[in-house]
């Protein structure tokens, strides 16, 4: 199964002026997909789509099944499809590919069966054998699902976007006919504020919220300008020349994905966060993310970005009563 970053040639990440904390979002989620996706809001013209799609470049190759649509991970048994599974019992040697992290983007009038995939039924009711057409939950397993104008999805395939989010599965339900493969992605969406409201339950069930800035100083908007312009002239020029940085900085999410699983909560931090989630239960008119999910997935985040900085302890000031 060909796979791959929708993009060959992507704007370097190193390159984008400013917007850190989008990009610190971004990173985080890129080394630990636990913590649930993020979503970026901001008006035009802030590189919230560059900033996306110059993610993949940066992310180590995976290694999967190479003979399996779903390109399951040979290493991880309880995350594979069913075909994988029956083989992995009867202890057959998987062929293995390389390929790096895929970006899949989901358009805005995506039908349902395009999304989650669909069955053959006329053949399924001539022969009695279904034959599953994979979508586009298929696609993004083990990789990045993205969603421009998010607020703008139809609510339905919201829905089936954040079931399949929080299972890390897709099922597909037909007429009597059922499938379920895996769908363990980073859900990424952005959306302009100006172009409409967005559903709360899937703000508070993505688990980081960032604003993408209004570039303020002139000189950073003037440097903007210069990076574009040189990239159109040139883009692979203009990649070579942010090469090394690209590759630092490639090299430090490569760490902090090894360093993770060794990441430990410190007693403070766990303290802090049950006095965040008890405040927030209490809080009453909260226009952002609210409630303990928002709160709870602060963990990950926290240490994801400790491993980031190569820290093993997670371990913040104690917080005040």
């Amino acid at each position: 199964m060909q796979r791959g970053s929708e993009n060959m040639t992507t704007f370097p990440f190193s390159a984008i002026v400013g917007q850190q904390k989008m990009r610190l979002a971004l990173i985080l989620n890129a080394i630990d997909p636990s913590i649930g996706g993020v979503l970026i809001c901001g008006r035009r013209g802030t590189g919230k789509s560059t900033a996306v799609r110059a993610l993949t470049s940066l992310l180590p190759p995976i290694i999967g099944i190479a003979d399996c649509p779903y390109f399951c991970d040979p290493a991880a048994p309880q995350w594979m499809c069913s075909g994988c599974q029956a083989r992995y019992e009867h202890k057959e040697t998987f062929p293995k590919a390389q390929y790096p992290v895929h970006l899949v983007t989901l358009p805005l009038n995506a039908s349902e069966d395009r999304v989650a995939g669909s069955f053959d039924l006329a053949t399924a009711l001539a022969s009695g054998v279904y034959h599953f057409a994979p979508g586009l939950l298929a696609a993004a397993n083990r990789g990045l699902l993205y969603v421009d104008e998010i607020n703008l999805l139809n609510d339905h395939i919201v829905d089936l976007l954040l079931d399949a989010a929080a299972l890390g599965v897709n099922r597909v339900e037909r007429d009597n006919i059922s499938m379920a493969h895996p769908a363990r992605f980073v859900l990424i969406g952005t959306m302009n504020p100006e172009e409409g409201a967005l559903r709360p339950q899937l703000l508070d069930r993505i688990g980081l919220y960032v604003e993408a800035e209004d570039l303020r100083d002139p000189g950073d908007r003037a440097l903007v300008v210069e990076h574009r312009l040189a990239y159109d002239a040139s883009p692979a020029g203009f990649i070579a020349q942010w090469a090394d940085a690209e590759q630092a900085l490639h090299e430090r999410i490569k760490r902090a994905q090894q360093l993770l699983p060794s990441v430990r909560v410190s007693p403070y931090l766990r303290q802090a966060i049950a006095l965040l989630v008890d405040r927030q239960l209490h809080a009453e008119g909260l226009s952002k993310p609210s409630g303990w999910p928002f709160l709870i997935e602060r963990v990950p985040a926290r240490l994801a970005c400790k491993s980031l900085h190569k820290r093993s302890i997670s371990c913040p000031r104690r917080p005040r009563m």
